[in-house]
């Protein structure tokens, strides 16, 4: 069987994107905690994904309807898999049964949200007096349960 040009560029990206999906599942076993697991298998899912449907396009070049869709999928994909990241994140820190990994060296945001209010302060804001200090009796008790 004989691949033309367009089929063999469109199955390296497919290649490459099996590649992406198959290390996102790989993190998924591997990372040991949530955060790091949640940005290993967004990043390359997304990847992944994103070269599969570049694939797509170049084997459907003369479709335009197709390639269109395509497109549009493509960039959804790219907006929302950052922000729903975000959220599990977020979601995941606020949740004091999701615990930090032990291995972990820095947490930034330790002493700046308030898990009562929700409210996340910079140092700069908390310096500046333009927000209200965060409780710090629920944020380090919070902390210290995910240490």
């Amino acid at each position: 069987m004989e691949l033309t040009l367009r089929e063999g560029i469109s199955l390296i990206f497919i290649l490459i994107g099996t590649g992406f999906i198959f290390i996102a599942g790989l993190g998924i076993v591997r990372m040991p905690d949530l955060f790091l697991r949640m940005s290993m298998t967004t990043k390359a899912s997304t990847l992944g994904v994103g070269s599969m449907l570049a694939g797509c396009i170049v084997f459907f070049w003369n479709d335009a309807g197709v390639i269109t869709r395509v497109f549009a999928t493509i960039v959804f994909l790219l907006l929302t898999a950052p922000v729903s990241a975000h959220l599990i994140g977020r979601a995941g820190y606020i949740d004091p049964d999701v615990q930090l990994w032990r291995g972990t060296k820095i947490d930034e945001l330790a002493g700046q949200y308030d898990l009562k209010r929700q409210i996340l302060a910079s140092i700069t804001d908390l310096e500046a007096g333009e927000v209200d200090k965060p409780d710090q009796t629920g944020v380090e008790k919070a902390l210290s349960n995910k240490a």
